[in-house]
């Protein structure tokens, strides 16, 4: 097999770019709106990797003349070239680490924005009041970085918990920052109606699924059965007295998405709509990757205490993701929001594992 040319490879993509950057000017392009975009995109796309060639060019040009100045007879010439060739090497080596990184294939879904579902697991509404936590943390985490949260749905308890709870956040590179939240979260505390002070465990599911916009697939009405009711609130409060809330089922898949929570039955409708199509779209990807990736309901599991992926220990103030074997003594912060000291760790991880193994079969994946 041919092996992997990193050189011909950024040439390649350099002269894509120049190509991209003259299309754009012209006024065929600019007139033809869809084309306009597609190349738009795709020119953002590569400008990173074409920035890092250019300081990956400048760098093998210092290489190579203070390599020729280790052959001057002033030996004072020759001591600092040495010194120079050692910084320009250190830093020609991140450059080229940040170029294999960026030439990995990109998930496609990172700049989406999400539909994250949070359900109780076992614990009954111990598991209900965390579930209600975790809304609220990654709620907070959406306000700092200023992102636009949107319920969706949600099923409360009669003491503030939730049972299941739907939303949209909305925000640049939301996916690519919480993809890794989906799983198991355990919680280890005493409960509030606990009277003897024991420690119970509890276990919340969390799914992020990137937002499916109608372009990304096209649902067949005739495949959708709706039906509309009156909606009902916690202990018959709030109870609507028009058929607003809204049921979905898309019939050759059986998945049913229900709204109730606003007064407008198209409101509802929209909302249940946007569900759906993310459900729609994470199974089909499910499908297509099946060999490589889990499915959905793996994804999040069961809910029982034994599958976690992050233990919340409140008598010890402590956080552990168990994927990357991190424990933080943070956990009143972790709870208002402070997530970029997990998720950072995390996407450092997998970027690593990602560019593991693209090293692993470069040498006909690239070629």
């Amino acid at each position: 097999m041919p092996k992997f040319d990193l050189d011909h490879k950024l040439e390649e993509i350099q002269k894509r770019y120049d190509e991209l950057s003259l299309a754009l000017s012209s006024p065929e392009i600019i007139n033809d709106r869809n084309q306009y975009t597609r190349y738009a995109k795709e020119h953002a796309e590569l400008s990173n990797i074409v920035s890092l060639y250019q300081k990956k060019k400048s760098l093998d040009t210092q290489l190579k003349e203070n390599r020729e100045l280790l052959n001057d007879p002033d030996d004072e010439v020759k001591e600092l070239a040495h010194e120079e060739i050692k910084t320009v090497q250190e830093e020609l080596e991140r450059v080229l680490q940040e170029i294999h990184l960026a030439l990995l294939p990109r998930d496609p879904n990172d700049e989406k924005n999400i539909v994250m579902e949070i359900r109780a697991g076992t614990g009954g509404e111990e598991a209900a009041l965390f579930a209600a936590e975790l809304f609220r943390m990654y709620s907070r985490f959406a306000e700092k970085k200023n992102w636009k949260i949107d319920m969706l749905s949600q099923n409360v308890t009669g003491i503030g918990g939730f049972k299941e709870v739907i939303f949209l956040i909305e925000g640049k590179g939301a996916y690519s920052q919480l993809k890794y939240e989906s799983g198991v979260h355990r919680v280890q505390r005493v409960p509030e109606t606990e009277s003897q002070g024991r420690i119970h465990t509890s276990a919340v599911t969390v799914a992020v699924l990137p937002e499916a916009e109608e372009i990304d697939l096209e649902i067949d009405p005739n495949d959708l059965e709706i039906d509309v009711y009156r909606s009902s609130g916690p202990g018959g409060q709030h109870v609507n007295t028009t058929d607003s809330a809204v049921r979905i089922t898309h019939k050759p898949t059986g998945i049913v998405v229900t709204c109730q929570d606003e007064k407008s039955q198209h409101k509802n409708k929209a909302k249940a709509m946007k569900v759906l199509r993310a459900r729609l779209l994470d199974r089909m990807e499910q499908e297509k990757q099946k060999e490589i990736s889990e499915t959905r309901r793996s994804m999040v599991g069961t809910g029982d205490r034994s599958e976690r992926i992050r233990t919340y220990n409140y008598p010890q103030n402590r956080v552990t993701d168990h994927r990357i074997s991190l424990t933080l003594y943070k956990l009143e912060a972790i709870l208002e929001g402070e997530l970029d000291q997990l998720i950072e760790p995390l996407i450092a991880h997998f970027e690593a594992e990602r560019l593991k193994a693209g090293y692993d079969g470069q040498d006909h994946a690239r070629a």
